[in-house]
C-alpha cells in the first residue's frame, strides 16, 4: 500500500511530497551496478506517448542514458476523472480542475522518450 497525499476529512493540506530521495538512492543502486539499465528505463508505453505529444519540456538531461532531455508528464485524479486520471500539461487545465468540487491529487512523472527512463518526481493535492 502507497503513501497517498490526501487529507483527513474536515482539514486542509498544502504541501507536496517530493521524490528526490528515492530518485537518488535508484540512480546509486544503478551506478553501484545493483541494478541494470533495463530495471530503470521500463517506462509503460502509453507514458511515452505523453511524453511525447503532452508533456511539458525540461532542460535536464536523462540521468540514464545522459544523452536524451527529461519531460514531465503530470496526471490528476480524483472525482469524476477517469480511474487512469488525466493527464495534463498546462497550469489552466490545472486551475479548472481545482475549481470543482472534491480532492484532486497530481503526480509529476520525470520521462526520457530516448530509453524509457521514468520516475515519479513529486505529488501534490490541488
Amino acid at each position: 500500500m502507497g503513501f497517498l497525499p490526501v487529507a483527513a476529512p474536515g482539514t486542509l493540506v498544502e504541501g507536496e511530497i517530493d521524490y528526490r530521495l528515492a530518485r537518488q538512492s535508484v540512480l546509486r543502486r544503478y551506478r553501484a551496478g545493483e541494478l541494470s539499465e533495463h530495471d530503470l528505463c521500463d517506462a509503460h508505453p502509453e507514458l511515452i506517448r505523453a511524453a511525447v505529444e503532452y508533456s511539458t519540456s525540461t532542460s535536464d538531461a536523462c540521468p540514464v542514458c545522459e544523452t536524451g532531455r527529461l519531460v514531465l508528464v503530470s496526471y490528476v485524479f480524483g472525482p469524476r476523472l477517469p480511474s487512469h486520471g488525466r493527464c495534463v500539461n498546462s497550469t489552466s487545465e490545472l486551475d479548472r480542475i481545482r475549481k470543482r468540487k472534491g480532492t484532486f491529487t497530481c503526480y509529476v512523472v520525470e520521462v526520457c522518450a530516448g530509453c524509457r527512463w521514468n520516475h515519479l518526481r513529486r505529488a501534490y493535492v490541488l
